[in-house]
C-alpha cells in the first residue's frame, strides 16, 4: 500500500498567468511531483525487502533516494499552496498576517532585507534547488535556507514556511535560462495568508519538536 500520495492542485492550470503558464503546472505537478511521491513509496518498499532478507548492501544509496524524493513531496506540496494568482506584495498586518510581517522585520530587518536574501539564495543554487524560508526552533526566528537537490544547507529542526522552487522544470519552458527573472516573478503570486498559517503552526509546535533547548 502506498504510503505517500499525489496531492490536488487547490487551483486550476492557469491560475498563476502570466507568472507561471499552465503547461508548466501541468507538467510540474502532474509529472515531476508525481515522480517523487512514486520513487518515494518505491524506495520504502526497497527498504521493506532489504530489511526481510537482511541485505543492507545498498543501504546508503536507498537512504539518499528516500531523503531526495521524500523532500521532493513535501516541499512541492508546500510549494503550490504558496501561490495563489490574486497573491503577492508583502505580508501586511491590514491583511491579518501581522505576525509574520513582524517576524520577517525582526528576523531580517526589512520586509526588503528578507526578499533580498531569499531572491539571491533561491537563484544562486548551483544546479537544481529551492530557496526556503524556514522558522528555525531554538531561536525562534526565521531564516533563509538553500536546497541543493532536496538534500543540504538546513538547519535540521527548521520548518519550510515558503519555498521558492528553482529547478529548471518550474520554469525552462516560459523563461528559458533566466532563473532570476522567475525568481522576481515569483514574488507575484506569493500567498502570504498560506506562509502566515505555517508559520503560526510551527510556532505553535517549536517545543515539541526539541528535547531540550
Amino acid at each position: 500500500m502506498a504510503v505517500y500520495t499525489l496531492p490536488e492542485l487547490p487551483y486550476d492550470y492557469a491560475a498563476l498567468e502570466p507568472v507561471i503558464n499552465p503547461q508548466i503546472i501541468e507538467l510540474h505537478h502532474d509529472k515531476h511531483h508525481a515522480a517523487y511521491v512514486k520513487g518515494a513509496n518505491d524506495t520504502l518498499e526497497q527498504l521493506a525487502e532489504a530489511r526481510d532478507k537482511e541485505s543492507w548492501g545498498a543501504i546508503n544509496g536507498l537512504e539518499k533516494n528516500l531523503a531526495f524524493h521524500l523532500s521532493g513531496h513535501i516541499l512541492h506540496s508546500i510549494y503550490w499552496h504558496n501561490m495563489t494568482g490574486d497573491g503577492g506584495g508583502e505580508p501586511l498586518a491590514a491583511d491579518g498576517v501581522g505576525d509574520l510581517a513582524d517576524a520577517i522585520a525582526e528576523s531580517f530587518g526589512s520586509f526588503a532585507g528578507f526578499r533580498s536574501q531569499l531572491t539571491k539564495a533561491a537563484a544562486t543554487t548551483q544546479g537544481s534547488g529551492w530557496g526556503v524560508l524556514a522558522y528555525e526552533p531554538v531561536s525562534g526566528r526565521l531564516i533563509v535556507e538553500q536546497v541543493y537537490d532536496h538534500q543540504g544547507n538546513v538547519g535540521q529542526g527548521s520548518v519550510p514556511v515558503l519555498v521558492f522552487d528553482a529547478w529548471e522544470h518550474a520554469f525552462y519552458l516560459q523563461y528559458k535560462n533566466q532563473k532570476v527573472d522567475f525568481i522576481e516573478a515569483m514574488w507575484r503570486v506569493v500567498n502570504w495568508q498560506d506562509v502566515a498559517r505555517r508559520y503560526a503552526s510551527a510556532r505553535e509546535r517549536a517545543n515539541n519538536l526539541l528535547l531540550a533547548p
